[in-house]
């Protein structure tokens, strides 16, 4: 009959039976691996697309499908060479797309494999740290409030342990878990609380379960197993991208038709030759090399940023950074050092000082500010309310101190291991506690309690918020005392603690939180967190770029405050708490939100809720977090950003972007590569468009004027080929300008190209194409074959390029300091008159492309000097771009 049983009807004797495994000191190392090796990794497999179907899959855009028809007209009417020659060009477009799409799926696939989440698993009694992919069915689990459920589990123990399954269920609340067995027939997922599942994240408490189910065999997995296709929403500037193609290649395919119609009508050429010039006008203006590019200055981002430890899990994510304008930050291990000590001692009589810095218990209590009291040796002992204090702080911390690398680590929460080390300080020794029951802190009630005997009797324990405290005491008479130190304290920057005790019955076994009352306040510790000096100086840069840091914490306001003072977060700093956001409603807190940048008291619906009020006023919004409640304002927010080392599991599958060294700085980098990536990727599209239409102007102008066609169209493609393997990928390698953080955000609003941009586009385009013509004709016009004018005009368009090339590189004069700091740059160009010399020197290329051998003057001098010109005359446009930018 057991085995017709369910799972959450077993019990553990049942359990430990079916799944073959020791509940207590879990399978052995041995059975762990023989699974392993038999049933496979607990991972689900992704959908991976075959390497040919993603080839196939780069000529699927309107640019190459016109250059496809150019190709099979070109091939009809029997120009072969051109024809192989568009088909060269589409093909190394394909092969550069694809070459780049499988690096950036490689380099994306180590970021996931960084991004993994371990847990904690018993073998052979080992309590060892495991990947989660290593866990297999029958290993034994231990869960704490943070971790991503690894695997469906059926739970053994679970001590105040809630988890969030709306992943799977839809149930918005966290549910409590039980261990019991469970003996209804049919239960629904939502209501098998002895179990928990894959994917779904611990909110509070801590439990045991057995592995039941991994990889595939998950409720998770046979969800994904059922969704066939997901689309990802593309990034606003994946979309201007892609709109931006399209409408060339509908504007350009409009312009053809046009110039056919008029060529037929005024009987310009005859028909082949019309045809021919219109397809020449066609695969000269298309920027065949702009999806390409575009995803290698992307990637290249993305691998800088990982080096620089910030872990970035999608390409398109990167653009995104450069817009942003607001961070919100946590404090607390972000913009602090995250090592809490005690500084000041509150009691019903007295204050003192506490001396020593970090976790080692060197350090002394001295009567605080008070000269007679300070000569006297001070007993706390014979203090009732001191020793009840420290009692407290010692019997409700969890954390554990250790020696390790010449100083004292933390093996717990900071503040738990300030309130440890004050126990160590006093008593020279580490606490002992004889526990009966625990409830772990929630930020829904800011308060933690513990059931334990001391000294002969059983008393409850609170350490939580002060004013939550002060609402559950018996001193009511007290209060305005408790709050007169609680604002000294704040208003030092000390984050508060308040500690208090009950003494109860024998009997008592159980903590209900809601009978907790009439408390005996203790005492408070005033607690400080001191700031980091490196946060200060990136809250300053990020400044001075138009980004404003907003401080997002649960501290009192006053202590958040004071911090963001010492921080310099603002030239003036406003606070709000989270009961104050409450009470205001959605459209109230957006019109409101902007005057704030420190937000106190706040529970994870504030920060939601705050990012939605900001994204309201067209904010594009940074948040950082590292909790599992803070997985929905990650998730909202435009870019969030997870600490790798203290962050949960679930704050890093919610986040965009990973902190692998949680260092606040490197937010400076991830902003300031942002922006140098869609500075590059503008760049190329202001390169590629402007001498893409002036080879399709060339033709264009030609057919108007009726005369002899200056370059062919496989002239045309070679210029386009070459391009694409070169010149174009030099801005990629092209550093970040010195000022590019001492302007505003970019509007994400705004189009990839501005008014400035489009008339630059046209001015540049018609002086190279200009330029191409007056040469042809000055040249044939002299007696010269028209080969010979036709390779000096594809010379001229190359150098067009390249002296364009090196006044687009930056928005410096050409001639300045930074003209060598592209070294990339030169070799490039180096490359491309190789290839040059090629097409105009080799016999079988000549035969290909319609090349001659020239002299030096007609061949490079006359080149070399068109392009002089277009710098020239372009390094004065650049002059006159900053001066209109600059008013």
């Amino acid at each position: 009959m057991q085995n017709s049983k369910k799972v959450w009807q077993l019990n553990n004797d049942q359990l430990a039976q079916k799944y073959q495994t020791n509940l207590e000191d879990g399978l052995t190392t041995v059975e762990a691996k023989r699974r392993i090796d038999r049933d496979g990794k607990n991972e689900l497999e992704t959908k991976k697309t075959s390497k040919f179907v993603q080839f196939i899959k780069q000529f699927n855009n309107s640019i190459i499908y016109i250059l496809a028809a150019a190709a099979i007209m070109t091939f009809l009417m029997q120009r072969y060479s051109d024809s192989i020659v568009i088909g060269l060009v589409i093909i190394a477009n394909a092969i550069i797309g694809y070459i780049q799409e499988q690096q950036a799926g490689n380099a994306l696939e180590k970021i996931r494999e960084l991004l993994v989440s371990k847990n904690f698993a018993f073998r052979s009694g080992e309590k060892l740290e495991l990947d989660s992919r290593q866990l297999v069915v029958g290993d034994l689990v231990n869960l704490e409030a943070g971790d991503a459920v690894p695997a469906d589990m059926r739970l053994i123990s679970a001590d105040n342990l809630s988890v969030q399954e709306s992943v799977l269920t839809g149930e918005t609340n966290p549910v409590e878990k039980i261990e019991e067995p469970i003996y209804d027939r049919d239960l629904h997922l939502a209501d098998r609380k002895n179990m928990v599942f894959a994917s779904t994240a611990v909110t509070s408490g801590s439990g045991l379960g057995i592995v039941i189910a991994a990889a595939g065999d998950t409720e998770i997995g046979q969800i994904k197993d059922s969704v066939k296709t997901v689309k990802e929403r593309p990034t606003p500037l994946m979309k201007n991208l892609n709109s931006l193609g399209f409408g060339l290649s509908v504007a350009i395919v409009i312009a053809a038709v046009v110039l056919f119609i008029i060529g037929y009508f005024f009987d310009t050429y005859s028909l082949p030759t019309l045809l021919i010039a219109v397809i020449t006008m066609v695969v000269g203006s298309m920027p065949e090399g702009l999806p390409a590019s575009t995803s290698v200055v992307l990637a290249m981002g993305t691998r800088k940023m990982t080096k620089r430890n910030v872990i970035v899990k999608s390409l398109p994510a990167v653009e995104t950074l450069g817009a942003v304008d607001i961070v919100n930050t946590d404090k607390t291990g972000t913009l602090t050092k995250n090592e809490m000590t005690v500084r000041k001692v509150v009691t019903p009589q007295h204050i003192f000082d506490v001396t020593g810095v970090g976790y080692d218990a060197d350090g002394s209590v001295d009567f605080s500010g008070d000269l007679e009291l300070s000569q006297h040796k001070y007993d706390w002992q014979q203090d009732d309310s001191m020793r009840q204090l420290v009692n407290i702080a010692g019997q409700t911390t969890d954390a554990q101190l250790h020696f390790e690398n010449n100083r004292w680590e933390l093996n717990g929460e900071p503040t738990d291991g300030a309130l440890t080390t004050l126990y160590r300080k006093m008593t020279g020794e580490n606490p002992e506690v004889d526990e009966v029951d625990s409830l772990p802190f929630d930020s829904a009630f800011r308060f933690s309690a513990r059931l334990a005997n001391l000294e002969n009797k059983r008393v409850l324990m609170v350490k939580g918020s002060p004013s939550t405290i002060l609402d559950l005491s018996k001193n009511s008479t007290d209060k305005q005392y408790w709050n007169d130190k609680i604002k000294e304290l704040t208003s030092d920057g000390l984050r508060v603690v308040a500690l208090a005790y009950k003494d109860v019955d024998e009997s008592v076994d159980a903590i209900d939180k809601d009978k907790i009352n009439d408390l005996t306040v203790s005492g408070m510790v005033g607690i400080i967190d001191p700031p980091r000096e490196e946060a200060r100086a990136s809250i300053h840069e990020l400044r001075m770029a138009g980004v404003k840091v907003k401080m997002i914490t649960g501290d009192h306001p006053d202590t958040a405050t004071a911090i963001a003072n010492k921080l310099d977060l603002d030239s003036v700093v406003k606070a709000i708490t989270g009961p104050e956001i409450d009470a205001m409603s959605d459209d109230e807190l957006a019109q409101k939100i902007d005057s704030y940048n420190v937000f106190a008291r706040t529970t994870p619906d504030d920060k939601l809720r705050i990012v939605r009020a900001q994204q309201a006023n067209h904010h594009v919004v940074s948040m950082t977090g590292d909790g599992v409640n803070d997985a929905p304002a990650l998730k909202q927010a435009d870019i969030g950003v997870a600490m790798g080392i203290k962050g949960t599991e679930v704050a890093k599958e919610s986040a965009n972007m990973v902190l692998a060294d949680d260092d606040f700085a490197d937010i400076v980098v991830a902003v300031r590569e942002g922006r140098h990536v869609f500075d590059n990727i503008r760049k190329t599209i202001r390169f590629l468009l402007p001498t893409s239409f002036a080879e399709g102007l060339i033709v264009v102008i030609s057919i108007l004027l009726g005369q002899e066609l200056p370059l062919y169209p496989a002239q045309l493609l070679w210029i386009n080929m070459v391009s694409a393997l070169t010149i174009q990928f030099a801005f990629i390698f092209e550093p970040p300008e010195s000022g590019i953080m001492a302007r505003g955000p970019r509007d994400v609003k705004a189009g990839i190209l501005t008014k400035l941009d489009t008339f630059e586009i046209v001015y540049v385009s018609a002086l190279i194409s200009g330029l191409g013509i007056w040469a042809f004709d000055a040249l044939t016009s002299r007696g010269l074959p028209a080969i010979v004018g036709s390779t000096m005009a594809l010379n001229i368009i190359i150098f067009g390029k390249i002296f364009y090339l090196f006044n687009l590189r930056n928005n410096y004069p050409v001639i300045s300091k930074y003209f060598f700091q592209n070294k990339m740059a030169f070799y490039i160009v180096g490359i491309l008159i190789l290839l040059q010399m090629g097409i105009i020197y080799l016999p079988f290329m000549q035969d290909i492309f319609h090349t001659t051998s020239i002299n030096f003057t007609y061949g490079w001098l006359i080149p070399i000097i068109m392009g002089v010109i277009v710098l020239i005359v372009t390094e004065f446009g650049k002059f006159i771009r900053i001066k209109v930018l600059r008013k």
